[in-house]
């Protein structure tokens, strides 16, 4: 069974688009490609176990296995090895990513406090989108009592578009509540 979003954008989504921008082809409306998950755990240095924390909750909330991220090069003010876990990220593609834009921009969105609209300056003016969250605790898979260390995480959307208004235009059709101007 497809997921709810991706009928969506099949149907009524794309449609809007090319009436909207004008393509004279299905094959030129941008597409949602990818959505990567990063989170950055700071006193992963000192403490192993909470990066391996990181990368269960991640999995939890992306609904696929998460990696560990590991340091390139020694950093001897931040106590920093080569090679040391400091964090973790997950890339989510298909279903998977169209069932959790659907859960983030439901569910998860609106349980963020003094929720006024997502910024529009993360457009890196190739049609991608990144963003932050500064809790994961959110998400409501995870458990509130469960969590040692609130983290925030990286949230970057990966589209075909080619310029940020496409793309602007794709991530409010999929539903993303941007702050209006």
């Amino acid at each position: 069974m497809k997921p709810r979003l991706r009928e969506t954008f099949e149907k009524e989504t794309g449609a809007k688009l090319m009436e909207k921008h004008g393509y004279k082809n299905v094959m030129q409306v941008p597409k949602l490609l990818k959505i990567c998950l990063n989170q950055g755990v700071g006193d992963g240095v000192s403490d192993k176990k909470l990066v391996d924390t990181a990368v269960v909750e991640m999995s939890v909330i992306a609904g696929q296995k998460a990696v560990p991220t590991f340091s390139r090069k020694d950093i001897s003010n931040f106590k920093l090895r080569a090679d040391m876990p400091i964090g973790c990220r997950v890339t989510l593609r298909g279903d998977r990513m169209y069932e959790f834009l659907d859960r983030f921009v439901a569910v998860s969105l609106p349980r963020v406090r003094d929720f006024g609209g997502i910024s529009d300056k993360g457009f890196d003016g190739r049609g991608n989108y990144s963003m932050g969250v500064t809790e994961q605790i959110i998400f409501p898979e995870i458990n509130i009592d469960k969590v040692s260390k609130i983290n925030g995480m990286d949230i970057t959307f990966v589209t075909s578009a080619k310029t940020d208004v496409e793309c602007y235009s794709l991530l409010t059709e999929l539903g993303l509540p941007f702050v209006k101007k």
